[in-house]
């Protein structure tokens, strides 16, 4: 008798176990795609050569809660407000506050020096600037330069807008690794 008694008691413990298992996992699964790191997917060709249509990416949310971002970060942001776009962007920050940017000649100069960016796909064909980047503020361009909807279209990125960096591509598996 005392057995068929303790099997009810039994499976509401698997039961509740169950629940809290999943429970917990929800939270975590949340809290850390909230708070720690995302998955992103890349959905133009405005990172080309570096970044394929449907690479899959890790984005660390918490590198710039720490640290300033720096000249080359491949970063994740909400678009400025006069875009009046939903969703984010992803390109390669080229101008920190304070830097005099310009784009000519078919380089980028950076308080008139010129970048060495072996990352492009191909040698920018317009020109742009001289501009200051204001303070807080961040000027962003596609590796692909002549097919990238970036700053030199819109303007700067608020710091706040920063989602974080892209540190890691998971697929596709033959190009799996670290971002530089």
């Amino acid at each position: 008798m005392s057995d068929s008694s303790s099997r009810p008691a039994s499976a509401k413990h698997v039961f509740r176990e169950t629940l809290e298992t999943l429970g917990l996992s929800l939270l975590l699964a949340f809290g850390i795609r909230t708070f720690i790191a995302e998955a992103r997917y890349i959905p133009s060709g405005s990172m080309l050569p570096t970044l394929e249509i449907n690479d899959r990416l890790i984005i660390d949310k918490l590198r710039y809660d720490f640290s300033s971002p720096h000249r080359g970060d491949i970063v994740v942001f909400h678009p400025p407000e006069v875009l009046h776009e939903d969703g984010a962007f992803i390109k390669r920050l080229i101008g920190l506050p304070g830097d005099r940017v310009e784009v000519k000649d078919g380089l980028v100069y950076i308080n008139d020096e010129p970048q060495q960016e072996s990352y492009i796909a191909a040698k920018p064909d317009y020109q742009y600037g001289p501009v200051i980047v204001p303070a807080d503020q961040y000027l962003v361009l596609g590796d692909n330069r002549n097919e990238s909807f970036d700053s030199h279209y819109w303007g700067f990125v608020p710091k706040d807008h920063l989602i974080g960096q892209a540190v890691f591509r998971f697929w596709p598996p033959n190009r799996l690794g670290e971002l530089d």
